[in-house]
């Protein structure tokens, strides 16, 4: 069945005809490509294509071009735009693009970014904590005589690298620049790392 066989005319005046079209012309990219077309008309002034009522309203020049002569010329891109493709939807387009929206609407949600970043922060802690092991395998006698006191440490030490890594972007961009403004926190740092060199000294 013709494209031109399911559209039916729904309103007709002078100067201005309305159709009833079917829903494979509703589509945004068809849509446009038609009213274009319809444009290309002499005579033609106005296109009005309403996608979700499907209907295609023209408004034309009567002197310039009678209806009859609108009806041919309409019927004849329609027949033009079924042999090149031009009315067929990209479904693929449209498929790609509504994944590519729903990953992006995924990545902006506040519960995705937040894991994303909870990830990232476990998964330096991780291979910290692998670098601290190894450093702490290689002193085998401080873990066979003071098992206590090598796992206190350990724990000492990640918790150390844990708020580094929590404050690195204040240290840099706040503390350093301002120290005074930050003496408390500098106080809270340096005491933090004398307990930690403190711990180390020998029994």
């Amino acid at each position: 069945m013709s494209i031109q066989k399911e559209i039916s005319v729904r309103y007709k005046a002078e100067g201005h005809v309305r159709f009833e079209i079917p829903e494979s012309l509703c589509d945004k990219d068809v849509a446009k490509r038609i009213t274009v077309r319809i444009l290309e008309i002499e005579g033609v002034y106005r296109v009005d294509l309403y996608r979700k009522q499907k209907k295609l309203s023209i408004r034309y020049h009567v002197i310039v071009c009678e209806f009859k002569q609108l009806a041919n010329q309409l019927s004849l891109i329609l027949s033009e735009m079924d042999e090149d493709g031009s009315l067929l939807a990209p479904v693929v387009n449209e498929v790609s693009s509504a994944v590519s929206n729903l990953k992006s609407r995924f990545k902006s949600w506040k519960a995705s970014r937040w894991a994303s970043e909870k990830y990232s922060d476990a998964k330096e802690t991780v291979q910290a904590a692998k670098v601290i092991t190894k450093l702490g395998l290689k002193k085998k006698k401080s873990l066979l005589n003071d098992p206590e006191k090598a796992i206190i440490d350990f724990f000492n030490d990640i918790l150390v690298l844990y708020l580094l890594k929590l404050h690195w972007t204040r240290i840099t961009k706040e503390w350093i620049p301002k120290p005074w403004a930050f003496r408390y926190q500098w106080m809270a740092i340096f005491y933090l790392f004398y307990l930690l060199m403190r711990s180390r000294r020998p029994k």
